[in-house]
């Protein structure tokens, strides 16, 4: 019998992959918690930034700088809108990377198996030739004693 798994290059090249599905899951990761993090500097920004508008119009403002307010209000919702559907796709392609990683682990997992399998099979047979020199021993020994 063969004593190399024959199967070993599809494990190695399996175990390849999932490191690079979790380094890839990983930067992913990253990229979700800085896209958040943006999203909730923004979302700060602008409430600060209400809370100045609500304070200023309360001592008056004219008509420009109220416009201007207002605009700039309407340009940070703009911000805030799209740093969500960054945040949402960041998050959709960080669950696509974990899943890849679920199933490249999966891959690595049954060739291990099969190589586990293997290598019982290996250790059984070289037992059961062990076992087979001993008895051919065995069974010649008495004959050496009578000699």
């Amino acid at each position: 019998m063969n004593k190399r798994f024959s199967l070993q290059t599809l494990l190695d090249l399996s175990q390849l992959r999932l490191d690079d599905a979790a380094r890839q899951l990983g930067k992913l990761m990253a990229s979700e918690k800085e896209s958040a993090q943006r999203l909730q500097l923004l979302e700060q920004y602008r409430a600060e930034y209400h809370t100045r508008f609500l304070a200023t119009a309360r001592d008056g403002l004219g008509r420009d700088q109220w416009r201007n307010f207002e605009a700039f209000l309407g340009r940070l919702d703009q911000a805030i809108a799209q740093a969500q559907l960054d945040t949402h796709r960041s998050q959709q392609n960080t669950a696509a990377g974990k899943q890849a990683w679920i199933d490249k682990r999966g891959q690595v997992n049954a060739y291990d198996t099969l190589a586990q399998r293997h290598q019982a099979r290996l250790q059984a047979l070289e037992q059961k030739r062990e076992q087979k020199v001993q008895d051919e021993h065995a069974a010649r020994s008495p004959q050496e004693d009578d000699a």
